[in-house]
């Protein structure tokens, strides 16, 4: 912390008020997030000092949305996810952080395109198979760079979510994740006292772009949700794979 300018401080400042942002309105914000982390931070311990701040989100987004969650679709998740979180955390150990990124990054893409490709079928719900295999990508890209929620946004508006319910899903299907991957990523020498500290520092600018980011999905309508999500989620892929 005490080695940080003025400049990468605004950035990270930037970062954490986006973090806030993305978990009461449009996740896809949270991708910005992840890029001015590893901007400032060397890409691995970006993921570990980020990862409580995404926590001190989720508490705020699940105090909001709490009651739009829809638990059938969310414990059908929970199983592949866990299993993807495990499958990510050898890969952390083992790979660089290049091989991670472009590897989330082409992953993301071809997700969005299934998806915009099955838009031309109605959808009236995700079958066990569809769950399975997005739990599985959510875990796997949340433990590898903190990307899980392009995956899971995806997976929401592919099984026909509408706004409230798809912000009070994802809420929970995050917090209980994140809190999930906290022994792994201390475990990885992702999470350590230098990272605490600047959590610390940040965590009161989460709760701002909490507070922001509330104010601002009253007035984004449903057609305009599912396009931003989209919108985002293609930004933070071309990001990873630069």
């Amino acid at each position: 912390m005490s080695g940080l300018t003025g400049a990468e401080w605004t950035v990270l400042v930037v970062a954490a008020l986006l973090v806030g942002f993305a978990k009461t309105s449009i996740g896809g914000v949270a991708a910005i997030s992840v890029a001015l982390f590893a901007a400032v931070l060397p890409a691995r311990e970006s993921s570990g000092a980020l990862l409580p701040l995404l926590i001190c989100g989720d508490l705020m987004a699940v105090g909001a949305y709490r009651r739009h969650v829809n638990w059938p679709e969310l414990l059908r998740l929970l199983p592949s996810v866990v299993v993807g979180v495990l499958v990510g955390t050898a890969f952390v150990a083992w790979v660089d952080d290049t091989v991670m990124r472009r590897t989330i990054g082409g992953t993301l893409l071809a997700v969005v395109a299934v998806h915009l490709w099955q838009r031309r079928r109605p959808q009236t719900g995700a079958g066990p198979v569809r769950a399975a295999v997005f739990g599985l990508l959510a875990g796997f890209t949340t433990m590898v760079a903190n990307a899980g929620g392009a995956v899971m946004s995806l997976y929401l508006l592919s099984a026909g979510f509408r706004k409230m319910a798809f912000l009070g899903t994802a809420a929970w299907f995050f917090f209980i994740v994140n809190l999930f991957k906290v022994p792994f990523s201390a475990g990885l020498g992702l999470i350590d006292g230098d990272s605490l500290g600047l959590n610390a520092a940040l965590a009161g600018v989460v709760v701002a772009g909490g507070l922001l980011g509330r104010l601002v999905i009253r007035h984004v309508d449903e057609a305009r949700f599912e396009k931003l999500v989209l919108a985002f989620t293609v930004v933070s892929a071309l990001n990873l794979l630069r």
